[in-house]
């Protein structure tokens, strides 16, 4: 659609369609990298594992507690981070948060220098450098999110989001090839562990996307100088009759059930993908694989069929502005998948099929659910209530990673766990068909409001 918008007396024609196309190859990329090295930075702790226990004289249960010590420091700051953000503005903040996460997980290979340095020992030093990296790196996904919130109108969102996204299944398709190739190929480099120089060489582009951050995005519309005026406008326009019915106030949003709806949806899909990305290679193992090279290149399949899943349900969420069965049919599919992998654990090709349909489920409805808070809070209440529901998020780390672990222990299988994580997909869906149908629709009838009126005002500002 075209819409006159004045500028300097003469009518300017805005492409409405090729002005967030426009956009989103301007702002996705950039996100995408960012949220990339995040994940990646966040999970290959778990590689690390492989060679750093024997350095550090550190048994599982020590490294199991350290791990978990980032989400208490990730959680224990979301909401003040966000609120911050929201004040001194996304590009500085986000550039601060990427810059001070890149040096802690760096730093992480000088774990047992550090220890003597400050006469600790090497558990309580990584206990330490986990609970700092989790402080630095809190309220980074939210407020990644709210900044998507800036710049587009709810129903606008899921491409976006995708693209933030579809670094989950990236980072684990790659980053396991690649943090194993980095450890086998530095082992000894001046005399340190290739889980040394891992760590170093991962954390390395976090620091320098700070600065790409910083000078490559724009705090808000009216900052960006790729714009013109006349679409400034239009964004501007777009956003702000959006966010007419949406809650402004954190405390008003604590009152709106759909919030905490929400909250419930990221918890427990969540739960399911931290249960599915750190189990997925026991399950595989304990259908029968036992070779490691074999089990990482299984792990990977179902995480490729999950991002062409991603791709293709985002893009027709979009295509026909439902977002509602979009996200309930694949938690479904999800919880159906990682049920059924375990009913067939021990014939390896039907499970893997069943994880690939678990896999993809999980990661289909994730771009979707992420757009829901945005068609409910605006201002502070967004900045907040979007820390908030990504920190529900946050704990499903933690009980995503001890369900199945605690049920193996109770039962003596891990496939009952596998069971438990599935039923929780199941949940997600309910919530999600529980939310009412107006929370899906508002950001469309703000839309053609908004496009009635940039006709009206092109009509009114053009010359006679």
């Amino acid at each position: 659609m075209s819409i006159d918008a004045s500028r300097g007396g003469a009518a300017q024609p805005v492409n409405e369609e090729a002005l967030y196309r426009k956009l989103l190859w301007r702002i996705a990329p950039i996100l995408f990298l960012c949220h990339l090295f995040s994940f990646l930075d966040r999970v290959n702790i778990g590689f690390a594992k492989l060679q750093m226990l024997g350095d550090l004289h550190i048994g599982d249960s020590a490294f199991a507690l350290g791990a978990s010590m980032f989400f208490v420091g990730y959680i224990a700051l979301e909401i003040p981070s966000n609120i911050v953000l929201h004040r001194v503005g996304a590009r500085r903040w986000i550039a601060r948060i990427m810059l001070t996460w890149g040096l802690i997980s760096a730093g992480t290979m000088f774990t047992a220098e550090l220890a003597r340095l400050f006469g600790v020992g090497n558990a309580t030093m990584f206990y330490i450098l986990r609970l700092l990296l989790g402080c630095c790196e809190a309220g980074f996904y939210p407020g990644m999110l709210l900044y998507i919130n800036y710049w587009f109108p709810s129903d606008r969102q899921t491409k976006v989001t995708f693209g933030l996204l579809l670094a989950l299944p990236t980072s684990l398709i790659f980053g396991g090839p690649l943090s194993g190739w980095l450890m086998q190929q530095s082992h000894g480099w001046l005399g340190y562990s290739g889980w040394q120089w891992m760590l170093m060489i991962e954390g390395i582009p976090a620091m320098a996307l700070a600065f790409l951050v910083y000078f490559g995005l724009a705090d808000k519309i009216g900052h960006a100088r790729w714009l013109t005026d006349a679409e400034k406008r239009l964004l501007e326009k777009n956003v702000v009759s959006e966010n007419a019915h949406k809650e402004y106030h954190f405390g008003a949003a604590l009152r709106d059930y759909r919030v905490w709806i929400c909250a419930g949806i990221i918890f427990t899909y969540a739960t399911g993908w931290y249960g599915l990305s750190f189990w997925l290679p026991s399950i595989v193992r304990e259908s029968g694989v036992k070779d490691t090279f074999h089990i990482g290149v299984l792990t990977a399949i179902p995480f490729v069929f999950a991002a062409a899943t991603m791709l293709f349900n985002a893009w027709h969420s979009s295509k026909t502005g439902e977002r509602r069965w979009h996200a309930a049919i694949p938690a479904f599919a999800g919880g159906a998948g990682l049920i059924l992998s375990a009913v067939f654990a021990h014939n390896v090709p039907v499970a893997i099929v069943c994880l690939c349909i678990a896999a993809s489920g999980v990661l289909g409805l994730t771009p979707i659910v992420w757009t829901y808070p945005g068609s409910l809070l605006s201002g502070t209440a967004a900045a907040a209530g979007f820390a908030m529901i990504n920190s529900f998020g946050s704990l499903s780390g933690i009980a995503g990673s001890w369900i199945t672990s605690i049920v193996k222990q109770m039962t003596g299988s891990i496939t009952n766990g596998t069971y438990a994580l599935g039923f929780v997909l199941l949940c997600t869906g309910v919530l999600i068909l529980s939310l009412p149908a107006a929370t899906f629709v508002r950001g469309e009838a703000a839309r053609a409001k908004t496009e009635d009126t940039m006709h009206r005002d092109a009509l009114t500002d053009s010359p006679a």
